[in-house]
């Protein structure tokens, strides 16, 4: 069955964070080390941005690298640093012909300088496609992206570019670094884990969470519609009752 099918185009989610685990245990399970896992992981990109463009979302953020990252092994982070640059240049032709419009958050200064440039690059190149947006988070964490938020707006109350009583949810939201993306209304977790690992805490608030089992490697377009139709069989209340979302 095309699982497509399946799904109300008029009832979609607008942007989807993923969590993509499990490419340690996918490689471990082949006899392969770690980045035998991640060099496998590109496909699933591939597919959960073909599928998510095909059934109308606009965002797909994707947790590529997070702070806690730059703890493990140096060999498997510079692998990693490596596998960003090479994908970002390989996949550029295909970002162009799809309309997708690459995008970055998280502390992108603590990456290597030509990863940097490389981003860069990208997302300049791609700046003018409409299709759908995705977003890398790299060296990102949610934490830190708060408290910069608070230090940042508390320099505005300071310097008496903002009045302390100004300040609400659309004044927190336009100083993080997603201030141009809709708020989550889905978040996929691969692998069976089941948390948050410090993503997007504060654009997660009212997200449906959706885990699956199914290692980040192993991730098909079938596998993303199915997270697509859970979702759709959901009642998002945001405070309300049942019947007042029926009214």
């Amino acid at each position: 069955m095309n699982k497509k099918l399946l799904i109300d185009l008029q009832n979609t989610p607008k942007h989807v964070a993923i969590i993509m685990d499990g490419n340690g245990r996918w490689a471990k399970g082949k006899g392969m080390n770690r980045i035998f896992g991640h060099r496998n992981a590109l496909t699933a990109i591939r597919e959960s941005v073909k599928a998510a463009s095909q059934v109308n979302i606009e965002a797909v953020t994707l947790y590529a690298f997070s702070t806690e990252n730059w703890n493990r092994p140096k060999l498997e982070v510079d692998a990693l640093m490596s596998l960003l640059i090479n994908s970002l240049k390989k996949e550029l032709p295909d970002f162009m012909k799809n309309g997708v419009r690459i995008n970055s958050i998280g502390a992108i200064e603590n990456l290597p300088k030509k990863a940097q440039k490389v981003l860069t690059d990208v997302i300049t190149e791609t700046k003018n496609n409409k299709d759908i947006v995705l977003t890398f988070a790299l060296s990102y964490g949610s934490r830190e992206e708060i408290v910069n938020t608070i230090k940042n707006i508390s320099k505005k109350v300071v310097n008496k570019q903002l009045n302390i009583e100004e300040i609400n949810e659309k004044t927190i939201n336009n100083h993080l670094y997603t201030f141009n993306l809709p708020d989550i209304d889905l978040m996929i977790r691969t692998s069976g884990e089941q948390r948050i690992s410090n993503f997007l805490l504060w654009q997660m608030a009212y997200a449906e969470l959706y885990f699956t089992n199914t290692l980040w490697p192993d991730f098909r377009e079938e596998h993303f519609y199915d997270a697509i139709i859970d979702y759709q069989n959901r009642e998002r209340r945001f405070g309300k009752t049942s019947e007042q979302i029926t009214e």
